[in-house]
């Protein structure tokens, strides 16, 4: 269920109204999600599901006792509320507590398209069908699935905070497989507005990938120089955003702790064409007004050229340490240069081309490294030309050292989204070094 702010505030100023709490904060959240599969040539499945949600979470001498409901029903909602400070009064005092928030000034963020139609799952009909004609054409099978939401984000404390924010997502992630089913590849979008999805794009850029009939080479594992296209670039970027927690950096369980306590903050630890920001109004990957706890998201850096600027600090370690709390981020881009993919294609003697990753997993977070798989489009590189497909690899990298060893970057794009979730944008990047461990006999 879509609801308006009107209709949100009436729900929260009853629940708050009632409460017999010290505080008491009311998060609504809900939406309309749509999604279409479709494999060889046809849709397989489509579902439309409407849902809201409501968490009431009652604060009593330090203690928070928190309980959700699917329902908007005022006796429901009496009852979730009451449980709620029930389940407060049997906690123990949390040493790590803070009292809501009250009102906050924030940030626009241009995520919402209204222009609901276009979200519907005719306009995802009609996304998957020109993967399937252009499958057709490069006589390649498809797969794949279009998905679109339109949600809604509400907070209030009874301290007077009152937030409320929109946001509208389309996407499209498509999959080719040649007619010998030796070889895949793969493209995809993820957008606010939906005219912003070029479907033509993401499945000329998959069939063409997929639309190779010789056998992918094996390459034996060790280092070599890659290119990682801007998904793949993304992926591995945020893996170094969720690091950047400035408990675990102050406590020296981080990539980002300081030899004998604190943070790194300030000091080079990457390569100086290395940044990583979030902003509200960038129109190329916006992140919400509203952050974790209430807390406004600002437009910072949280990797500028090379050194770590910021890190997430909860409210409670901020007032711990006396220092800013910021939000943790799902949003964020990470800035390029100009060079295009086929320069970087042509600066390389040999190399390879990595279309995306998945699996991965942080083996040891304090030196980032990340394991996982390449999947759907390696490509090797000789002489400055892409010369055959190559079978996918597990790699294991520190992060550290890659984004630290950035021989180029190019333009910076929105992609598909990345493990967490959000919207992000980063550039096609080429490292001199990436350690591929073992084989991976899947395409």
């Amino acid at each position: 269920m879509f609801l308006s702010s009107d209709d949100v505030k009436s729900i929260a100023k009853k629940i708050i109204a009632g409460s017999n709490a010290d505080a008491c904060v009311v998060k609504i959240d809900g939406g309309e999600d749509y999604s279409l599969r479709f494999a060889r040539g046809g849709a397989t499945t489509n579902i439309a599901t409407s849902e809201t949600t409501v968490r009431v979470s009652s604060h009593i001498g330090g203690r928070v006792g928190s309980v959700t409901t699917a329902s908007i029903d005022e006796t429901a909602l009496a009852a979730a509320r009451a449980r709620s400070e029930e389940i407060a009064r049997m906690l123990p005092v949390d040493p790590d507590y803070v009292a809501p928030l009250g009102p906050q000034e924030y940030d626009a963020s241009a995520r919402y398209d209204d222009n609901a139609a276009s979200l519907k799952l005719d306009t995802l009909a009609a996304q998957a069908g020109r993967v399937i004609e252009e499958g057709a054409r490069r006589n390649v099978d498809t797969f794949g699935c279009a998905s679109s939401t339109r949600r809604f984000e509400a907070l209030a404390t009874s301290n007077g905070l009152f937030a409320y924010e929109r946001r509208s997502e389309i996407d499209l992630s498509a999959t080719a497989r040649n007619k010998s089913d030796t070889w895949s590849g793969w493209a995809g979008a993820h957008e606010f507005f939906g005219a912003r999805l070029d479907a033509e794009t993401i499945a000329a850029r998959a069939c063409a990938k997929a639309a190779y009939n010789v056998d992918p080479v094996d390459l034996e594992p060790g280092d070599y120089a890659v290119i990682l296209e801007p998904v793949a670039v993304a992926e591995l970027a945020f893996w170094v955003m969720m690091a950047m927690d400035a408990r675990a950096a102050d406590e020296g369980r981080s990539f980002f702790a300081r030899p004998g306590g604190g943070a790194l903050i300030g000091e080079k630890l990457f390569d100086e064409k290395f940044t990583i920001r979030v902003d509200p109004a960038d129109p190329l990957a916006p992140e919400g007004g509203v952050g974790w706890e209430g807390v406004p998201h600002r437009a910072r850096a949280f990797i500028d050229r090379g050194a770590a600027s910021t890190l997430y600090r909860s409210r409670s370690w901020a007032r711990k340490t006396d220092a800013e709390p910021v939000p943790a981020a799902r949003n964020f881009i990470v800035e390029g240069g100009e060079t295009s993919l086929d320069d970087l294609i042509r600066s390389v003697k040999r190399g390879v081309l990595v279309t995306r990753i998945w699996y991965e997993n942080m083996v040891e977070p304090k030196s980032l490294l990340l394991t996982g798989l390449t999947r759907d489009g390696n490509f090797l590189i000789e002489n400055g030309r892409v010369t055959a497909p190559v079978r996918n690899m597990r790699f294991n990298q520190r992060l550290g050292e890659l984004f630290a060893n950035i021989a180029a970057l190019g333009k910076t794009e929105r992609v598909w989204r990345a493990v967490g979730g959000g919207a992000a944008a980063a550039p096609p990047m080429l490292a001199e070094k990436f350690h591929f461990s073992s084989k991976s006999s899947g395409i």
